[in-house]
């Protein structure tokens, strides 16, 4: 009974640092919270990637009531991102109900994607200003119509993203926001990204409940961790140096999805030696049968 306490105490524990970070910075919950589960706990990969969505459905709510109350939310941004994302997080979602979730090739599929979504997230934390200086001017000049378009693919892109590795509504939608829409101030662009994530995470995350991807006891102690991390982390942030904090976890994101995709191809490589040493032994069976 108590490993069973010392393993809630770490969930716990777990998801207050992620809620202090996600607190200070704005990013960094599903980029931290999966890998966690994964590489520290040795959660199943979809059981991870479904458990984190449900968890930022939940955190990101209280984040996008604040942000409503305060008046810092672009309802015509969140309804563009929403109409692209949702349709294709149902339509990614049903593509994986066609395979076994638990099964070695959807493994496979979440942990790459969870790998490239990473270093994406780093690559986007570390170069976000020379990103924005290079290609806002030009986005700036395109009719409003095109704009439009532009943010509902985005949406798209995000919501196949999202429902498979649980990362990328934060940095990557931040800057794809501001590339989009530079005039719109900076609380109203995070305002309105906190809240798309809402539908996004809660359309994956229950469409991994259906898929039984999801481990509601490990919620409900990475909840009851992250409440007061966000709260302290968002008192903190306006005290600490934010783009050293992006730095720090741009740094962090990069040695996790190192660590993730070595595990992935070590396991992939065991699995072949095994397969190998299957087939060698049955086919020395088969020689020596008189």
């Amino acid at each position: 009974m108590n490993a069973i306490h010392s393993i809630e105490l770490l969930y716990s524990m777990s998801g207050f640092a992620v809620g202090l970070l996600v607190g200070l910075t704005g990013v960094g919950g599903g980029a931290l919270m999966t890998p966690i589960l994964i590489l520290v706990f040795g959660i199943h990969p979809a059981s991870a990637v479904g458990t984190d969505l449900l968890y930022a459905a939940a955190t990101k709510t209280a984040g996008s009531l604040v942000h409503g109350f305060n008046r810092t939310v672009d309802w015509t941004v969140v309804r563009r991102l929403a109409a692209g994302s949702v349709p294709m997080t149902v339509l990614t979602m049903l593509v994986l109900s066609r395979f076994d979730i638990n099964g070695a090739a959807v493994s496979s599929l979440i942990a790459g994607a969870l790998t490239l979504a990473l270093f994406a997230t780093a690559l986007t934390l570390v170069f976000r200003e020379k990103i924005v200086g290079r290609y806002a001017g030009l986005l700036l000049a395109l009719p409003a119509n095109q704009i439009a378009t532009l943010t509902v693919g985005v949406g798209a892109v995000l919501g196949v993203l999202v429902s498979i590795s649980s990362v990328g509504a934060g940095a990557i939608g931040v800057t794809a926001l501001i590339l989009l829409y530079p005039r719109l101030p900076t609380a109203r662009i995070v305002g309105s990204d906190i809240a798309h994530a809402v539908p996004l995470t809660l359309a994956a995350g229950v469409g991994h409940w259906f898929l039984g991807s999801v481990d509601f006891p490990v919620l409900a102690s990475l909840l009851l961790g992250s409440v007061p991390g966000i709260l302290i982390g968002s008192y903190a942030a306006a005290r600490v140096p934010e783009k050293a904090l992006r730095l720090v976890l741009a740094a962090t994101l990069i040695v996790v999805a190192t660590k993730l995709s070595f595990d992935v191809h070590a396991t992939d490589a065991a699995k072949n030696v095994s397969i190998t040493a299957i087939g060698v032994r049955g086919s020395s069976a088969i020689k020596t049968q008189p």
